[in-house]
C-alpha cells in the first residue's frame, strides 16, 4: 500500500511540475510576425483550455508533448483535481500525443491500430464555459466576407471587431478581394494593409492557429498571403511553411492540389525545397490513388525538372492511363505541365495535340501562346498542331490584335514553323497600317520574316520599304545593337535602305559595337560586310576593319565522303574549301561548262570560264524551315552568295 501511494505521490509531484511550465511570464518579449523585434507586455490568466491557442514560440509545444509522455491521469476520486478538468479513466501514453490533436473541449479516441493506448479525456464545463460559448462570436464565412467589403482595410476593421477563428478566412477574402482590382488599385490597398493597426494581430493569431486548424485552411491561407505580397521571408511565411512541413502526412488529395500550386508561386528556400521533397515522396505512394486529373497536372507541374526520372514516368504512366477521362482543358494545360517537369512525352503530347485541334475554336489567346512555348521548350514538333493553330489565327485575324499575331509569329519562328497565309495576311495588315507599329515591334517582325526567309509574291518590297522608312523615322531613339540587327533582316532579305546603313558604318558606332565583346555583332557586322560587296558592289565594307573570324575544327561529313569516292573516285573532288568574305564549303567538284562531264584537280584549268564550280553543302535540318523544303534566312544568304562567286550548290 505504501509502495502504490508513493508512487501516486511521485506521478502527482511529476505532473504538477510540468503543469507548472505551462504558466506564461507575466512579461514576456514578442516577436512582430513580420520579422520585426517588437516589445509588448503581455498580462494573461492562465487556463489550461488556453494550451492550444497559446504562442508555440513560448516553449507550450516541447511542454506539451512532454507533459502526456508516460503520464498517469487519475481519476476523479484520487485526489488530483484541477478546476473544469475531470477524468475518468487511468491509462498510460507510452507515445507522445501531437498537441493540435488534443482538445479539452471534447472527447478523443486515438485508434490504437497506431499503437497508441484509447484515452477518453472529458472536459465539464462550467458556467463561465457556457457563457463564454453563448458569446462567442460566430465563425466567418471568406466567400460573404469578400462581398461584404470591397477593400483590404475593411477586412481587417471587420477582424478587429471580433477575431474569429478560423484567420485564415481574412487572408482568403483579402485576396479575392485583391484580384477584383487594377494593378495601381493593389499596390495601394497592399500599402494600406500593411500599415493597419490589426494586420499585426491577425498575424499573430494566424501563426497561434496554424498548429490547429484544418490543412486545407492552412494551405488556402499561406497562398493567400503569399498572392498578397507578403514577403516570403518574414517571420509569418517561415512559420507556416514550417508547420505544412510537419503536417505534410495530412495531404489528401484536395490538399494535394492546393500545396502544388501554392509551391509554384515561392521563391526557392530552405523550407520550400524540404516542402517540394516531401511532395515528390507523398506523389511516388500516392500517385495511383488520384482521381482528378487537374490534381494529376498539378502535381506534375511542382515536382519540378530535378525530379527523379523514375517519378517522372510514373506520373507520365498515370496520365496516359487517364486519357479516357481528359477534358479539353486538361489536354491545353498537359504542355505546360510536362514542360514545368521538362519531360517529354511524345505518346501523351501526339493524344493531347489531337484533342487540342479539334477543339481550336475554343482555346482562349493565352491557351494558344502557353502550348507553343511549352512546345519550344520541350523541343516538341508537330507540324499538324502548329498548322491547326496557325489556320485558326489566320482564318479569324481580324479578331486578333497585331501584337498577338506578332507574338505568335515569333513563336513560330523559333520554332522554325512558315505558315504562308498567316505571313500573307500579317504583311498585309502591317503595309495597311504601319503607323500602328513601334520601333520594338518593327525590329521583331524583320526578324521573323528575314528568318523564316518568307517572300510575297507580289508585296514584299512594298513591305520592305515601308518597314525601312518606319524604322528610319526612330533613328535617333534606336540604339546601335537594335539597328544593326534590323540591318541584318534586311541584308538576309536583300534589301538594303542606305539611310539605315550609313549611320551604322560610322567607326565610332563600330566601335561601339565591338568593343563590348559580343562576338554575335561582329558575325553581323561581317555578314553587312560580305552583302554589300556581293550583293550590291558597294566598295565601302572594303574599309571596315573588323577582327578575323576565330577558326573552328572541321569534321569531314565521312559518309558523304565516302559517296563521293565510290561515285567519282578519289582526286575528282576536294574538301574544305575556304572562300572570301569567311565562307567556307564541305566538298567541290568541278566540270565542264555544260556540267556533263566531271574534270579531275590535277588538269590546269586556263579560264574560270571554262568550268562550272559545284559546292557541295552539309547543312543541318534547323538551316530548313520546319517542313524541310524551304531554306531559312541565313542558308538562303549563303546560296544566293555563292552563286555570286561562281557556284553551283547541291545542298545535302
Amino acid at each position: 500500500v505504501n509502495s502504490t501511494m508513493n508512487n501516486r505521490a511521485g506521478s502527482f509531484l511529476w505532473n504538477l511540475r510540468q503543469f507548472s511550465t505551462l504558466v506564461p511570464t507575466s512579461r514576456t518579449m514578442r516577436l512582430c510576425p513580420l520579422g520585426f523585434s517588437r516589445p509588448k507586455i503581455a498580462y494573461s490568466n492562465w487556463n489550461p483550455r488556453n494550451l492550444l491557442l497559446s504562442d508555440f514560440g513560448n516553449g507550450v509545444q516541447s511542454s506539451i508533448r512532454y507533459l502526456f509522455q508516460d503520464a498517469l491521469i487519475f481519476k476523479s476520486g484520487d485526489n488530483f483535481q484541477t478546476k473544469g478538468i475531470g477524468t475518468e479513466t487511468v491509462l498510460t501514453v507510452d507515445r507522445l500525443l501531437c498537441p493540435r490533436r488534443l482538445s479539452f473541449d471534447s472527447k478523443h479516441s486515438l485508434d490504437p491500430d497506431d499503437g497508441l493506448k484509447k484515452i477518453t479525456v472529458h472536459h465539464k464545463a462550467s458556467n463561465e464555459d457556457v457563457l463564454s460559448k453563448e458569446t462567442k462570436p460566430t465563425p466567418v464565412n471568406y466567400k460573404e466576407l469578400s462581398q461584404e467589403c470591397s477593400s483590404l482595410s475593411d477586412v481587417l476593421d471587420t477582424f478587429s471587431e471580433g477575431p474569429t477563428f478560423p484567420s485564415s478566412n481574412y487572408f482568403s477574402a483579402m485576396w479575392i478581394i485583391a484580384k477584383r482590382m487594377s494593378d495601381d488599385q493593389k499596390r495601394v490597398e497592399k500599402q494600406l494593409m500593411f500599415n493597419h493597426p490589426a494586420f499585426d494581430q491577425l498575424c499573430e493569431q494566424m501563426m497561434r492557429e496554424s498548429k490547429i486548424m484544418h490543412y486545407d485552411h492552412l494551405l488556402f491561407s499561406l497562398h493567400a498571403i503569399v498572392k498578397l505580397g507578403i514577403p516570403q521571408n518574414t517571420l509569418l511565411v517561415q512559420t507556416l511553411l514550417r508547420v505544412v512541413q510537419e503536417r505534410i502526412n495530412e495531404c489528401d488529395e484536395k490538399c494535394l492540389s492546393v500545396l502544388s500550386t501554392l509551391l509554384e508561386a515561392m521563391e526557392p528556400c530552405k523550407n520550400v525545397d524540404v516542402i517540394r521533397a516531401g511532395l515528390r515522396i507523398l506523389a511516388d505512394q500516392r500517385v495511383w490513388k488520384i482521381e482528378r486529373v487537374f490534381t494529376l497536372q498539378a502535381v506534375i507541374r511542382c515536382v519540378g525538372k530535378d525530379a527523379p526520372i523514375a517519378l517522372k514516368r510514373k506520373l507520365e504512366m498515370k496520365a496516359l492511363r487517364e486519357l479516357d477521362r481528359f477534358s479539353d482543358l486538361n489536354s491545353q494545360y498537359m504542355f505546360e505541365a510536362l514542360a514545368a517537369m521538362n519531360y517529354r512525352s511524345i505518346t501523351l503530347l501526339d493524344e493531347c495535340s489531337k484533342m487540342v485541334i479539334g477543339n481550336i475554336h475554343g482555346c482562349p489567346f493565352k491557351v494558344l501562346i502557353s502550348i507553343l512555348q511549352s512546345c519550344r521548350d520541350l523541343r516538341y514538333r508537330n507540324l499538324d498542331l502548329f498548322k491547326g493553330i496557325a489556320d485558326y489565327v489566320a482564318t479569324t485575324i481580324d479578331i486578333w490584335k497585331l501584337k498577338q499575331v506578332l507574338f505568335l509569329l515569333i513563336l513560330f519562328e523559333n520554332l522554325g514553323f512558315r505558315h504562308t497565309d498567316l505571313m500573307d495576311l500579317f504583311m498585309k495588315k502591317v503595309i495597311a497600317d504601319p503607323a500602328s507599329l513601334n520601333m520594338k515591334s518593327i525590329i521583331c517582325i524583320l526578324h521573323v520574316y528575314s528568318s523564316l526567309n518568307h517572300v510575297y509574291r507580289c508585296q514584299t518590297s512594298e513591305f520592305q520599304e515601308v518597314m525601312a522608312s518606319s524604322l528610319t523615322g526612330y533613328l535617333h531613339h534606336i540604339s546601335s545593337e537594335n539597328l544593326l540587327n534590323a540591318v541584318c533582316s534586311f541584308c538576309l532579305m536583300n534589301h538594303f535602305p542606305m539611310a539605315l546603313i550609313n549611320p551604322l558604318l560610322q567607326k565610332d558606332v563600330i566601335n561601339e559595337l565591338l568593343i563590348s565583346g559580343d562576338e554575335r555583332n561582329a558575325q553581323k557586322l561581317r555578314i553587312l560586310a560580305a552583302c554589300l560587296k556581293l550583293d550590291i558592289s558597294c566598295h565601302v565594307a572594303e574599309d571596315l576593319d573588323l577582327p578575323p573570324l576565330l577558326s573552328s575544327a572541321l569534321y569531314p561529313n565521312v559518309k558523304v565522303a565516302d559517296a563521293l569516292s565510290s561515285l567519282l573516285g578519289e582526286g575528282y573532288f576536294s574538301k574544305h574549301i575556304q572562300l572570301p568574305h569567311n565562307y567556307h564549303i564541305d566538298f567541290e567538284v568541278r566540270m565542264d561548262i555544260n556540267r556533263s562531264q566531271v574534270l579531275p584537280f590535277s588538269d590546269v584549268v586556263t579560264s574560270a570560264a571554262d568550268i562550272q564550280r559545284v559546292a557541295v553543302l552539309c547543312v543541318p535540318r534547323s538551316t530548313y524551315c520546319l517542313d524541310l523544303a524551304h531554306p531559312r534566312g541565313f542558308l538562303a544568304m549563303r546560296l544566293r552568295h555563292l552563286k555570286v562567286m561562281g557556284f553551283h550548290v547541291i545542298l545535302v
